[in-house]
């Protein structure tokens, strides 16, 4: 096989399958000289919000956006405490330090690299007002606890999904119900390499709350719902028409597509999960999993060598994420040092993701599996 052509994300094998409807999309836009909130936009919140079964969705210019538009709706203080994994990427924390709020860290689980309502809990002061948790690496953090949590303390839930769009949670009080739906407000990234993703920067967010769901909208158009009539202090985030287009084309293949990255993750299971030292994605019983990545864990001390091993092979892949939050320059805090958060650090030593995406083929897989293995076997 050409072992050259193996990707961590293979976007040029997936708009070559989708290559006449997505070009046509885009030529209706050039046609329409429709660029700034034009009909794909409108189409695409209203195809959106009835896939996600979402009472609405508001588009804009991308996850870190979304985020922050989230923080911002829920009239959130100067001060006020925001609970954030540990274990996670640093747009949260970025968000939540330029408004003026405070993060605070909370360790994960280890097999599914989520908060749990244990760890938030440790992390509650009588300063906290909201909870997010992050759907990380395509599953659902397990939210009827925290949502019980966050009841129980009067708090918002941010449900992070920028990584687990078409993930489904299932409790007592739920059944199969979409990830970004179960707290107030849902935020959705569709940066290019995304589960569903547009050739550009992108996000939304979701809510079945119609007075936040108008401030979103409001707060995404500069804080006015009447042109020149600014209610709220707001900012300027909003999906072009172009990127709604291609994500319009490519929402009608999402199901998919993340069948085939759950194909290709239980293809990795089986050529992974007998080797010593590999540790492969745990699968929580509460939540479906679309495999945005496919992260195993590697005994400490071989990660490093295994994944220069990969790349001496031509296999990509990539840590995500090398540093714990509390651990990054910005962030770091006295009351933090190394060992407050083991799981969250442990994971930082440990985890490595694989190429997944929806043009994998089982020759690529076995291929990497047996670089994988070979490594190991050389380090007994």
């Amino acid at each position: 096989m050409n072992i050259a052509s193996i990707r961590m994300v293979d976007l040029h094998g997936q708009y070559q399958r989708l290559k006449a409807d997505i070009d046509a999309a885009i030529q209706q836009c050039l046609d329409q000289t429709d660029f700034i909130n034009g009909a794909y936009v409108r189409q695409f919140q209203r195809d959106l919000a009835t896939y996600l079964q979402a009472e609405q969705v508001i588009t804009c210019g991308n996850g870190t956006d979304a985020l922050q538009l989230a923080f911002m709706a829920l009239d959130l203080q100067p001060g006020d405490e925001v609970i954030v994994p540990a274990f996670n990427y640093v747009a949260t924390a970025e968000v939540l330090t330029l408004l003026g709020l405070t993060p605070v860290w909370a360790d994960v689980d280890p097999d599914t690299f989520t908060l749990t309502a244990g760890t938030a809990e440790k992390a509650l002061s009588n300063r906290t007002k909201a909870i997010v948790p992050v759907h990380l690496f395509g599953q659902c953090a397990e939210m009827e606890p925290l949502l019980h949590l966050a009841n129980a303390h009067n708090l918002y839930v941010i449900e992070d999904i920028a990584q687990a769009i078409g993930s489904r949670y299932t409790g007592a009080r739920y059944n199969h119900q979409m990830a970004g739906t179960l707290g107030h407000v849902g935020c959705l990234s569709f940066f290019p390499s995304k589960n569903l993703g547009c050739y550009g920067d992108g996000g939304a967010l979701c809510t079945n709350h119609p007075e936040l769901a108008d401030r979103l909208q409001m707060i995404a158009n500069h804080g006015q719902r009447v042109k020149y009539r600014h209610e709220l202090v707001g900012v300027n985030s909003r999906l072009d028409t172009l990127q709604a287009a291609v994500l319009t084309v490519k929402l009608r293949h999402l199901e998919e597509f993340n069948q085939h990255r759950q194909l290709a993750a239980s293809r990795y299971d089986e050529i992974l999960g007998a080797i010593p030292g590999i540790r492969i994605p745990g699968r929580a019983g509460y939540s479906t999993h679309v495999f945005h990545q496919y992260t195993i864990r590697v005994a400490d001390h071989k990660r490093d060598g295994l994944q220069a091993y990969l790349h001496e092979h031509n296999i990509p892949s990539m840590v995500y994420y090398p540093m714990a939050m509390h651990q990054q320059p910005a962030y770091a805090r006295r009351q933090y040092p190394d060992g407050s958060f083991p799981v969250a650090e442990m994971l930082s030593r440990q985890v490595l993701s694989l190429p997944m995406h929806t043009e994998l083929t089982q020759r690529e897989q076995d291929y990497i599996g047996s670089v994988i293995a070979d490594y190991m076997a050389r380090q007994q």
